[in-house]
C-alpha cells in the first residue's frame, strides 16, 4: 500500500526555527519529527511513501534518501505551494496502483492504527474516509457531523466558536480511492474546502473516529505539547551514548538526552524536556518543558522554561528564557539577559539587553 505525506509547508508559525530547516526535520523526543510518522506507516503495512515536497526540498531528500524503515521513498516536487489537494493530483501517477491510498499531513504526529482506518474504509465502500479525532474546541480545525452509518453529513472548515456540528474534527489523515482524483482540479486546491464538501454532498465521504496520540504541530505550544506526549509515551528518561551527567545533577522524567550531552553540577533537567546531541549545560541550570536543538551551549545558572532553542545557539550565564520563546540557530543571548514570554530571536542575532515584551528580534 502507498501513502502520500504532505511535507511541503513553510512552517511560518514556527519561524525563526523553520527559516533554516523544514519543519519535518525538527527534533521530537530526539528523533526527526517525520520519522515518527514513517515508522508508524511501516508498521501498518505501507510499503511506499510519496513525500510531497516544496520548501527546502533538498534538505528532506538528503535526510530521507530513497528508503528508510524498509519503506520505499519517492519525491513529488512542487515548484509552488499547491494547498492540501493539489499535491494529491500532482502525485497521482505515483499513487494509483489499484488499491486505495493514504494521505497524511506531515505535521500531524499520531500513533493511530492506519490498518484499522483502511479496513473501515473498505467496509463502508465510499470514495474517501477521514480519520476523526474528538477535541474540546473544534474551531481551529474542520468539524464533522456523521450519520448513524459514519457517513459525513456536513464538513465545516474552521467553524466559528459555538457553531461546530460536533467535536469530531478532521485529523489530517485520509484513505482515498483513485476516483477522488477526478474531483481535484489542477493547481492549488484545498481538500477540506473544495473536495470533501462535494464528496459529502454526494454521500461518498465517510468518517472514522480514532483514538490515541494526536497533535497538529502548527504553533510553538503544539510543538512543545507533542514533545511532552511523545516523551510520556516513551515512559521514562532516555540517555544517549557518551552523555556525562554530574552526580549532583537531576534529570526528571520524562526527558530525553541525546548523544554526547554534558550536564553540570546541581542542574535540574525536565520534566518534558528533550536535549539534542552535543548540548553542553553548565552548573546550576534549570531547564523544563523545553526542546533544545543540537550543539547548544547553556551557561551556568541559566533558566529555560517552555521554550525552544535552535541549533548551535549560545545561552550565556544567568540567562532566563521564558514561556513560548523561540531562539534561532546560532543566536547568542548574553550574560544576565531575560527573554520574556513570546519572544522570537532570529538566527545569528546577538542579544545583549533584556527583552520584556513579546515580539520578534530581527
Amino acid at each position: 500500500m502507498k501513502a502520500l505525506v504532505l511535507a511541503g509547508g513553510f512552517g511560518t508559525r514556527l519561524r525563526p526555527l523553520s527559516c533554516t530547516r523544514p519543519k519535518m526535520l525538527f527534533p521530537l523526543a530526539n528523533e526527526v519529527m517525520l520519522d515518527w510518522t514513517l515508522k508508524n506507516l511501516a508498521s501498518s503495512g505501507v510499503d511506499t511513501v510519496v513525500l510531497a515536497v516544496n520548501y527546502m526540498a533538498e534538505a528532506l531528500v538528503r535526510y530521507f534518501g530513497p528508503t528508510k524503515f524498509d519503506l520505499g521513498i519517492i519525491y513529488s516536487r512542487e515548484d509552488r505551494p499547491l494547498g492540501t489537494g493539489g499535491p494529491i493530483k500532482k502525485a497521482a501517477e505515483l499513487l494509483v496502483d489499484g488499491e486505495p491510498f493514504l494521505v497524511l499531513n506531515g505535521d500531524v504526529i499520531s500513533d493511530i492504527d492506519y490498518g484499522q482506518l483502511i479496513e473501515h474504509h473498505k467496509r463502508k465502500g465510499g470514495l474517501a474516509t477521514i480519520a476523526l479525532i474528538r477535541v474540546p474546541d473544534p474551531s481551529r480545525y474542520g468539524a464533522v457531523e456523521l450519520d448513524g452509518d459514519d457517513k459525513v453529513l456536513r464538513f465545516v472548515e474552521k467553524p466559528e466558536l459555538g457553531t461546530a456540528p460536533s467535536n469530531l474534527i478532521n485529523a489530517g489523515i485520509y484513505v482515498l480511492e483513485k476516483e477522488v482524483l477526478d474531483y481535484i482540479p489542477d493547481g492549488k486546491v484545498s481538500t477540506e474546502k473544495e473536495v470533501f464538501p462535494l464528496l459529502a454532498k454526494e454521500g461518498k465521504l465517510y468518517g472514522h473516529e480514532v483514538r490515541g496520540l494526536w497533535v497538529d504541530i502548527g504553533v510553538p505550544d503544539a510543538y512543545l505539547e507533542a514533545n511532552h506526549l511523545v516523551l510520556e509515551k516513551l515512559n521514562g528518561s532516555a540517555v544517549g551514548e557518551g552523555c556525562v551527567v554530574d552526580e549532583t545533577a537531576t534529570v526528571l522524567e520524562p526527558s530525553s538526552l541525546g548523544n554526547g550531552v554534558l550536564i553540570g553540577a546541581h542542574s535540574v533537567i525536565g520534566p518534558d524536556t528533550s536535549i539534542s546531541d552535543h548540548v553542553q549545560i553548565g552548573q546550576g541550570c534549570r531547564i523544563e518543558r523545553s526542546i533544545i536543538f543540537p550543539g547548544v551551549t547553556i551557561g551556568d545558572y541559566s533558566s529555560i522554561r517552555n521554550a525552544i532553542i535552535g541549533e548551535n545557539a549560545s545561552i550565556e550565564r544567568w540567562v532566563k528564557v521564558e514561556s513560548g520563546s523561540l531562539i534561532g540557530d546560532y543566536a547568542t543571548i548574553s550574560d544576565g539577559v531575560t527573554i520574556t514570554q513570546g519572544v522570537s530571536i532570529c538566527p545569528s542575532k546577538t542579544v545583549t539587553e533584556s527583552i520584556l515584551e513579546p515580539g520578534q528580534v530581527m
